[in-house]
């Protein structure tokens, strides 16, 4: 007799953002000048300050990010973008935090997905780990985690996750996505195709040095067996993403 079943699933997130206090004053603007040609800064501001200078010509630049370069001919250069702050960033948001499954069924496995994105700033890297139980249904029933990785298995209980792009038990999820100077990937027992597994407090995902925007692909894995209790199944995970130093 097949049960269907229901499972969704709700995501609750921590983030950590580290700045460094500033004490703000009176500030000054200097003067800007070379041997034939000078003017006084009528304002300041915290946006990008970038020297620029030729033979015959000098000035500090702050056009903004949307015009980022050098543009130059024999008598006048400018320097063009903002100048990044010091202070240590690590910027954490999911970008679809409920996956619902639709029915489970002990002849073909059940997949979803979610994502999220982490990018940080003179941190030295960070981690990412996953909490929480696996699917239960109201009954006190919990589907099977996988305490090892393993394929997927219709007809036997599991509940597996990886961050990677698989073709088996279907097409579905995608390889960590990578943004200008992005350096994260998921984490080993995470990180192989058609491979699922699920330990709660374990590391999926992580960057060695600071990193631009990541964007990560969970894939979710359940298969129930004949005897699985029928029923709506939920579950939450915790997402935490600490820096490194």
């Amino acid at each position: 007799m097949v049960r269907w079943l229901l499972w969704r699933l709700a995501f609750v997130c921590s983030g950590f953002v580290f700045l460094a206090g500033v004490l703000l004053g009176v500030a000054y603007a200097d003067s800007l000048q070379s041997a034939h040609y000078r003017f006084d800064e009528s304002s300041l501001g915290n946006g990008g300050f970038i020297q620029s200078q030729s033979n015959n010509y000098q000035a500090n630049g702050s056009v903004g990010d949307t015009a980022v370069g050098n543009t130059a001919s024999g008598n006048y250069q400018i320097d063009t973008g903002s100048q990044t702050t010091a202070d240590p960033a690590l910027s954490f948001a999911v970008n679809n935090g409920n996956a619902n499954f639709g029915s489970f069924s002990p002849s073909a496995a059940t997949v979803t997905t979610s994502t999220f994105q982490v990018s940080n700033y003179t941190t030295y890297g960070y981690v990412v780990q996953i909490l929480g139980a696996p699917p239960k249904d109201v009954s006190g029933h919990t589907i099977t985690a996988m305490s090892t990785t393993g394929t997927s298995q219709a007809g036997t209980e599991q509940f597996g996750i990886n961050l990677v792009a698989n073709t088996s038990p279907t097409s579905v999820g995608s390889n960590p996505v990578n943004s200008i100077f992005g350096v994260g990937s998921a984490s080993a027992n995470y990180n192989t195709p058609n491979n699922y597994r699920y330990v709660s407090g374990e590391t999926v995902a992580s960057a060695p040095k600071n990193s631009g925007l990541t964007t990560y692909t969970i894939t979710y894995l359940v298969n129930v067996n004949p005897l699985t209790p029928g029923g709506e199944y939920n579950g939450n995970q915790t997402l935490i993403c600490t820096g490194t130093y």
